[in-house]
């Protein structure tokens, strides 16, 4: 059966032509034929020139996805070689070797709106909108074809979703899934509790930027603030710090940091604390607390445009804080995950910061996220998280 046809407005194929995934409402001209949310519509520009195919949604301002830029069949076939492919780029670079990391990350993998993390056996899904919610089904059945999979478990608890019009109730989508699995990262084990844990349940992203904490954290007393369940501490305590201390709001957090601590017996290195990070610095400063390694992972101050003035203003203090506490030529590992917050602001925000405080950064490491999290050139949203290791003096 042909599909309907959405043209987009004249001017509005550039953006399309330069790589971006996404078709906004104020992009499109009209539709030919009757669509309901969740059809996959051909897309033309205003002259009636083929542009690619994706799948519609009316109820959201991302009113297209664009799932090819060929004309082909949208079937069975199609999702099993996108998933494939998916799966050999990872082999490729022998991400597969890992127990832990991400199968298919939405656009930049060629799947909008399917995210899915790998833990050992075990699938967790992340389907964030309509489109890709009506073909659940198969993609699940190819992923059992093409992984030895024990269970897959989706996680729905994302806001997007119900502006793509869908509920946010978790469910389990195949065999059977364990309350909680332990994975290895960087040597350091991990309880991920996938049912209850944030996200997919473990923040993968950060796996390779938590080895920048070898070696400056031999012999080092280490601030992990925003240490969710205790990431960059216990691979702290791993590279041989002295002590590591650890602060998140979340009570369910730090009891899980605390539990990661007992499963590699740094018990006696790693102590948490629940409090208010932002307060918690300001007391650690008045106290003359003095560390020689912090690490400031916060979650994201800018989920949209209109939070970016307010969001420096939160990265500004809490890397003026911890520049503070920091003993002379000590190091500030900090991130931001907020594609909002490009790589000139986070930088500039941090030279700010330093002023106030006094102090002189030099750059150790500039780093993002893993491959296993591509960035697609021309879709600057894929490309969300910084890090910096600076040395502070």
């Amino acid at each position: 059966m042909p599909l309907n046809t959405l043209y987009v407005k004249k001017g509005f194929e550039k953006t399309v032509y330069d790589g971006h995934p996404w078709i906004y409402k104020n992009a499109i001209d009209r539709v030919r034929g009757d669509c309901s949310p969740g059809d996959c519509v051909e897309i033309k520009d205003w002259r009636g020139k083929f542009l690619g195919i994706g799948y519609i949604n009316p109820a959201s301002y991302i009113t297209v996805r664009i799932l090819t830029r060929k004309k082909e069949n949208i079937d069975g076939r199609f999702w099993r070689g996108k998933l494939k492919q998916a799966l050999d780029f990872r082999k490729k670079l022998g991400i597969d070797a890992l127990n832990a990391y991400r199968l298919t990350f939405s656009e930049a993998d060629f799947l909008p709106g399917l995210i899915i993390d790998k833990f050992n056996d075990y699938l967790v899904m992340q389907v964030l909108t309509l489109g890709m919610e009506r073909v659940k089904e198969t993609i699940v059945k190819i992923l059992v074809d093409l992984l030895p999979v024990k269970g897959i478990y989706q996680k729905n608890d994302i806001a997007v979703r119900s502006i793509e019009g869908l509920s946010m109730v978790d469910e389990l989508l195949f065999g059977e899934v364990p309350e909680e699995v332990v994975i290895d990262e960087n040597g350091v084990r991990f309880y991920v509790n996938i049912a209850g844990g944030q996200k997919t349940g473990h923040y993968l992203d950060q796996r390779c930027n938590r080895t920048l904490l070898n070696p400056i954290s031999r012999g080092a007393h280490v601030l992990d603030a925003f240490c969710y369940t205790g990431g960059f501490g216990l691979n702290a305590a791993k590279f041989g710090a002295k002590s590591v201390l650890g602060i998140d709001a979340s009570e369910e957090a730090i009891n899980a940091a605390r539990r990661n601590a007992g499963l590699n017996e740094v018990g006696e290195i790693c102590k948490y604390e629940v409090a208010n990070v932002f307060d918690r610095l300001r007391e650690l400063e008045e106290k003359g607390m003095q560390f020689d390694v912090v690490v400031l992972d916060p979650p994201a101050f800018a989920k949209n445009k209109r939070a970016v003035e307010g969001a420096i203003k939160g990265y500004k203090e809490i890397n003026l804080r911890a520049m503070k506490i920091l003993r002379n030529s000590g190091f500030l590992l900090t991130c931001s995950c907020s594609h909002h917050i490009s790589w000139d602001l986070f930088e500039g925000t941090l030279l700010e910061a330093a002023k106030d405080a006094h102090k002189s950064l030099r750059v150790v490491a500039k780093t993002s996220q893993p491959s296993d999290h591509p960035v697609l050139m021309g879709f600057d949203e894929s490309l969300y998280l910084k890090c910096l290791l600076l040395e502070v003096s």
